[in-house]
């Protein structure tokens, strides 16, 4: 019997009953664990700025899984790939997020959760039913998951295709976030990767033949203006401004018992008050939990928690402008801002926001000691990307630094010498 589930980006992703490994990633879907991802969305508050981006962590990690497929497909045509290795890739793929917390990165920025640290004691867990169906395929199968995972598996380029900076994470959320968003800077030409995927069998690694070099360039591309325009976007990150200030108010007066609503004996409970989770309780948070929350701490007896979560939920959105600036100037202005909020009667502990974020386009360019590079093909020799292309050395590294803060203190912010 064939399973189909359809979807946006690949259009039909099918797996047969009758096939061992095609099964175990039927059974690997249904469980709890992966089931759970439907209630975390991929691009956590991304919606309130693009409002078709709903698309969940779950249908991200089955396009990931089908491009696995996909590329292990196209290499065994030409490399011998084991039966182990391929299954220990296709499970990797399809289960890289499943330690997830709810609205994506956000919640790890606030509480101090590591997504990828959860997913591999998700797996070893085992009361977990991801790790009962791994270690009923092959006992031994869930902490070679996990070495993929974290890059400890052999063959190598199995864990660089699970994650590195050409891998098929990336490859399934440009083009999904892309189509999702309507942005349509993440289109890029995937086919021809894939065809021109290799392994250096030498150097246990993935490269790209040289009719891929152009392909591969309008991908890292695509990644960049990704996060400039989409994943950057001031509005995108006003929202997870005003989501982690109600966070950390809450968890504020939850430690001096001010905290009104709180469901008893919930892992909310447990996430506000610090306490250290357990897998079981951790699968049980998703972003209903903090949605939930949010909306009944509208009537909350703190001023600052009841009009934050009034401001979220009716998406009344912090303001953003650019800190540009030398270091010193950029120290006054936050200062002097500061006392601008604070003259509107508003803390601004929780209403006055710095944001930062950086990212690199390509690791071993600006920085060697970085992720695994991307090899390409040139004239019969393998070598860093970085090395032959002014595309790549040209997408320079950058940073934002925004000041966050209500709309009602623009005027005298924005005024500011």
């Amino acid at each position: 019997m064939e399973r189909i589930y359809r979807d946006p980006v690949h259009n039909i992703i099918a797996l047969s009953e009758e096939r061992d490994d095609d099964a175990l990633l039927i059974r690997l879907i249904n469980t709890p664990e992966f089931q759970r991802l439907r209630y975390i969305k991929q691009l956590g508050l991304a919606l309130y700025t693009y409002q078709g981006a709903e698309h969940s962590r779950f249908t991200h990690s089955l396009g990931v899984m089908h491009v696995m497929t996909r590329v292990l497909d196209q290499l065994a045509r030409r490399y011998t790939i084991s039966a182990e290795d391929r299954i220990v890739a296709r499970v990797a793929a399809m289960l890289h997020d499943i330690g997830h917390g709810p609205f994506s990165h956000i919640i790890e920025k606030v509480l101090g959760q590591n997504h990828e640290r959860w997913t591999m004691r998700i797996i070893a867990d085992a009361a977990t039913r991801v790790h009962q169906c791994l270690a009923e395929f092959d006992r031994a199968l869930p902490e070679k998951v996990i070495a993929a995972v974290n890059h400890r598996y052999r063959p190598a380029f199995v864990g660089e295709l699970v994650s590195s900076q050409l891998d098929v994470d990336r490859f399934d959320y440009l083009l999904r976030d892309s189509l999702m968003t309507g942005a349509k800077y993440g289109n890029y030409d995937l086919e021809w990767i894939i065809h021109a995927l290799e392994i250096d069998e030498q150097n246990d690694r993935i490269y790209v033949a040289s009719n891929g070099f152009y392909a591969v360039e309008e991908y890292l591309r695509a990644r960049y203006y990704m996060f400039r325009q989409v994943y950057f976007h001031r509005s995108l990150r006003s929202a997870e401004a005003v989501l982690m200030s109600i966070l950390r108010r809450a968890v504020e007066l939850m430690k001096v018992g001010k905290l009104n609503f709180i469901v008893s004996d919930s892992v909310m409970e447990r996430v506000l008050s610090e306490e250290e989770l357990s897998v079981a309780e951790y699968l049980l948070f998703d972003d209903h939990d903090v949605m939930f929350h949010i909306k009944q701490w509208r009537r909350e007896p703190d001023p600052i928690l009841r009009d934050l979560s009034q401001r979220f939920i009716e998406r009344r959105l912090f303001k953003t402008i650019d800190l540009d600036f030398e270091e010193k100037e950029r120290s006054i202005f936050v200062e002097r801002a500061r006392s601008r909020v604070a003259a509107h009667g508003l803390n601004p502990d929780f209403y006055l926001i710095e944001d930062r974020a950086a990212d690199i386009p390509y690791y071993s360019y600006y920085r060697p000691e970085g992720k695994t590079r991307l090899h390409i093909e040139r004239n019969g020799v393998i070598c860093d990307i970085a090395k032959v292309s002014s595309v790549v050395r040209g997408m320079r590294g950058y940073e934002l630094h925004r000041l966050c803060f209500p709309p009602e203190a623009a005027e005298a912010i924005e005024g500011i010498k």
